[in-house]
């Protein structure tokens, strides 16, 4: 096996194995808690331009299930894991891990301290590093490092180039506002007696409202929210028509905007499909998915508007609640499943708030 080394900017080295594409990455480095999912974690448009740490020990023991990837392609910079699996077992597997990086051209590297890793992000946040196999210039590989920046055109590289029906019948006419739209959220607005029409990042007001919208879904994707300063223009005409509008993950950054608050970036984010979120409303506790590196600053938000859920373990903003607006938003992904903590109920609000002006 070739030996591979992780840089990062502040000069620690990580020592490795190469696996996946040969060659060299580049990128910002963050950390999947999640302990299974990792055909979820590379197919997510979210981690555009991002290396991930997947904190679990052991990736790859099931192998690739093509039915449970969000998207056909992958969008990691660089994978770093502590050890891959290479005799995966499980009856729904379609290959290995490794013969799919290399098919989707994503350079990997395991064998590293990643617990040391994730660690030292949490502590002194976000970092960016390089994957390289050869380490003899380390003094001008730093300087690279420091000159990358996963800025400018995000959005458009992930969204869809022009306005799609992708649901044709239904009760209900959604338009998904496409930042980076996973597969599953049309199928639980599908699931809702609902036609989904999924337009780009880049639609005006004027076009959704001509498309006869009854609701708006502005979806979750990658990316500083403040640079879609076109969309948060268009997205605050929306929810002043009256039109209800439902904001997820970085829809919920973009809604926040569009109505005068502030986003900021946290240290090191939440990623993962452990995330613990207190609904306030009824006092519970919610484990949810999420992928996302901005925070909505709640002191920043207009009158009226209030906090409807809290992050568990660093208290920060996780949904919000526009009073005199059809509006409301979560910070988290929701999703029906057969259990307590499913946040499903999300969808059925936007619904019944849709049915409410029909």
């Amino acid at each position: 096996m070739q030996k591979a080394y992780l840089v990062l900017e502040n000069g620690k080295v990580f020592e490795g194995v190469a696996f996946g594409q040969s060659g060299e990455a580049t990128g910002e480095i963050v950390f999947n808690t999640g302990m299974v999912g990792y055909g979820e974690t590379l197919t997510d448009p979210c981690y555009y331009g991002q290396m991930v740490v997947q904190t679990f020990p052991l990736i790859g023991n099931y192998g690739i299930i093509s039915e449970d990837v969000k998207d056909k392609k992958s969008y990691v910079k660089g994978y770093i894991v502590r050890n891959f699996c290479d005799a995966p077992s499980n009856f729904r597997c379609d290959g290995l891990i490794d013969d799919y990086l290399k098919a989707q051209g994503v350079v990997g590297i395991s064998g590293i301290d990643t617990r040391e890793l994730t660690k030292l992000i949490r502590d002194a946040g976000t970092v960016r590093g390089k994957i390289v196999t050869d380490i003899s210039d380390l003094g001008s590989i730093i300087n690279e490092i420091k000159g990358y920046e996963n800025k400018g055109g995000v959005a458009a590289a992930v969204s869809s180039d022009k306005a799609e029906c992708v649901k044709g019948d239904g009760r209900y006419h959604v338009v998904v506002y496409n930042f980076g739209a996973m597969r599953n959220l049309v199928s639980e607005l599908s699931s809702r007696d609902c036609k989904v029409t999924v337009v780009p990042y880049s639609a005006s007001a004027e076009e959704v409202i001509t498309l006869g919208a009854d609701g708006v879904v502005i979806s979750d994707g990658p990316g500083d929210p403040m640079e879609n300063t076109a969309a948060i223009a268009e997205i605050k005409k929306i929810a002043d028509s009256g039109i209800p509008v439902f904001g997820i993950s970085l829809g919920h950054q973009i809604l926040a905007l569009a109505m005068g608050a502030k986003t900021v970036k946290h240290k090191y984010g939440h990623r993962g499909a452990n995330q613990p979120v207190k609904f306030i409303d009824e006092g519970r506790v919610l484990i949810t998915s999420q992928n996302h590196g901005y925070n909505v600053e709640p002191d920043t938000l207009p009158a009226g508007a209030r906090v409807s859920f809290v992050n568990v373990n660093d208290g920060t903003c996780e949904g919000i609640e526009y009073a005199g607006k059809k509006a409301f938003s979560v910070q988290f992904l929701p999703s029906t499943c057969d259990s307590p903590h499913s946040t499903g109920f999300l969808f059925d609000k936007l619904i019944k708030m849709i049915e409410e002006e029909k």
